[in-house]
């Protein structure tokens, strides 16, 4: 099974969940580090971080396909 194929295919339920929750890290450490207002160097480096967990979630989530039981 090629990359096309399996992005196409349908998400199982347990990695469809995962992938909203890598959604979610991801948008919500952008609002942070896209703030208007200075905040500490901590702060936007652990956004950073989860900026990039919840891409990498929800990436492998997207091309996770039910397997052969």
């Amino acid at each position: 099974m090629n990359l096309l194929d399996r992005v196409v295919s349908p998400t199982p339920t347990f990695f469809q969940k995962l992938r909203s929750i890598g959604l979610a890290l991801a948008a919500m450490s952008g609002a942070i580090i896209a703030a208007p207002v200075a905040l500490p160097t901590i702060v936007v480096t652990i956004a950073g971080y989860l900026a990039v967990a919840g891409t990498v979630l929800s990436a492998v989530s997207q091309i996770t396909v039910p397997g052969d039981v």
